[in-house]
């Protein structure tokens, strides 16, 4: 029986990321398993966008844009701009090289993969070593009621709306 030691982290945003890269350089390898948050995932543009586990993934490929803490490193947003000049939503904007992690993601869970297999093809590319779960397979969404009476998807409140409309209650839906 071995004596090294197994760590199982749960994990979200920017925060847990940083968790999980200081305990993934602390640990043995093949010590860490890290349980992604999924409750703030949203499709967006027609993309499944995960942010909470790219920004695990990124972080831990050393991909990641360390001084925002999220995105990747060097990152570019031409295809934004042509959402913006399309007229379309830009209030989540997605970088260039982020699009790819989407367009594939989206493919692949079109094609009948399931979030946790699609997360560890994704990590195989990029080189990360440590199993990212995703806390379900499923979609279960986290979504703000505001004191205006307003419902509104997480993200939507978070970065559409900048955190600002004050909350009344959290409430969480789906099969996840």
């Amino acid at each position: 029986m071995s004596s090294a030691p197994r760590v199982v982290a749960l994990a979200g945003g920017v925060g847990g990321s940083r968790l999980a890269h200081g305990l993934a350089r602390a640990l043995p390898e093949g010590a860490l398993t890290v349980i992604v948050n999924t409750g703030d995932d949203l499709t967006h543009l027609g993309l499944r966008i995960c942010p909470d586990l790219d920004t695990l993934m990124y972080t831990l490929s050393g991909l990641g844009d360390r001084a925002r803490g999220w995105g990747l490193r060097d990152e570019t947003f031409r295809a934004m701009e042509m959402v913006a000049r399309y007229g379309g939503p830009t209030w989540f904007a997605l970088g260039d090289q982020d699009l790819g992690t989407h367009l594939v993601r989206t493919a692949r869970l079109g094609e009948g993969a399931t979030l946790t297999q699609v997360t560890a093809e994704l990590c195989e590319r990029v080189g990360v070593r440590t199993p990212l779960l995703p806390m379900s397979d499923g979609e279960r969404r986290t979504f703000i009621e505001t004191t205006d009476g307003e419902r509104l998807p997480f993200q939507d409140w978070l970065v559409g709306r900048r955190a600002a409309p004050r909350v009344a209650r959290v409430t969480r839906e789906g099969d996840g």
